[in-house]
């Protein structure tokens, strides 16, 4: 019986679910390829997981059988991954650095890296940019050690961070747009407008850059979702939304037909370098410690 871990990643997120169209959304996976899926698991285990009829998805006794052994395997196995990446990094001094958006900043990578480097000469950085269907960029996987992300997270109980920049948030409007010519944008007038939005895995923090908490309860109109730089410039050039973003990232939509603008009625956002809090590896903990003596700092208790 040869069951990948795929087959039970996908299985588990249908008993969370219990609806195969969110399941399929969660996984980032089309609908008919999640049933797909299921349905050869079913087949290679001799035995039906779920109950379908039109109104709803119900576990069999077998699937609810299956349900606490299938989450066992995936969580050891993510303790695996996590145990290579450390026993790799421990053999070659290498450290990835993944980035949701790179730091830039006034330097601040580049001054972690001498700081780092005076206690670890041999320290090799690795850096990766991650989609932002990860807000994590890489660190709950395990694919990155540290990572320059965005606050809040959605498993922020699994991280500890320090915060590189707290900046304004800013709106992004096509150049065309009725709003591009104000100084200043209230958040009130954006309430009826498309925003671009990050992938459903970002969680609280796709709540957080549509400004959920500030819209009284009203649901935000999505025009378009976006994983990474480039297609949200094509979006906005496009006419699909408008999106907020932190003053320090500007400069990457800013390249023609695009302008943004201060927006009052926010709070700053809060930029930070993130590591897992389990991980006791003595170069990420220097790492940390370069970025602390560079001016980044804990968040306030």
């Amino acid at each position: 019986m040869d069951v990948h871990s795929r087959d039970l990643r996908y299985f588990v997120a249908v008993a969370q679910e219990l609806h195969f169209t969110r399941a399929a959304e969660a996984l980032f996976v089309s609908q008919p390829a999640l049933s797909k899926q299921i349905r050869m698991l079913e087949r290679t285990l001799g035995a039906p997981l779920f109950e379908r009829d039109r109104r709803e998805v119900r576990l069999t006794a077998v699937g609810a059988a299956l349900l606490p052994h299938a989450r066992r395997v995936l969580e050891q196995w993510e303790q695996a991954v996590h145990a290579v990446a450390a026993a790799r990094a421990a053999l070659d001094g290498r450290l990835v650095v993944g980035m949701s958006t790179g730091p830039g900043r006034g330097g601040m990578l580049p001054a972690i890296r001498s700081r780092l480097t005076a206690e670890y000469p041999d320290a090799q950085l690795v850096l990766r940019q991650v989609d932002w269907a990860d807000p994590s960029a890489g660190l709950v996987d395990g694919s990155s050690d540290v990572a320059f992300l965005w606050l809040p997270q959605p498993e922020a109980r699994r991280l500890r961070w320090l915060v590189v920049a707290e900046e304004p948030r800013l709106v992004a409007l096509p150049e065309t747009h009725r709003l591009a010519g104000c100084e200043v944008v209230e958040f009130a007038e954006l309430l009826d407008e498309p925003f671009l939005a990050l992938p459903g895995s970002a969680g609280v923090l796709r709540d957080y850059w549509l400004a959920v908490d500030q819209r009284g309860g009203r649901e935000p109109l999505v025009g378009a979702e976006i994983s990474g730089v480039d297609e949200t410039y094509e979006a906005l050039v496009g006419g699909q939304g408008v999106c907020l973003l932190g003053a320090g990232n500007a400069p990457l939509l800013t390249r023609g037909g695009v302008v943004t603008r201060p927006v009052r009625g926010l709070s700053p956002s809060r930029f930070a370098l993130a590591w897992r809090a389990d991980d006791t590896r003595p170069l990420v903990h220097a790492f940390a410690r370069a970025a602390q003596a560079a001016g980044c700092r804990p968040p306030a208790a």
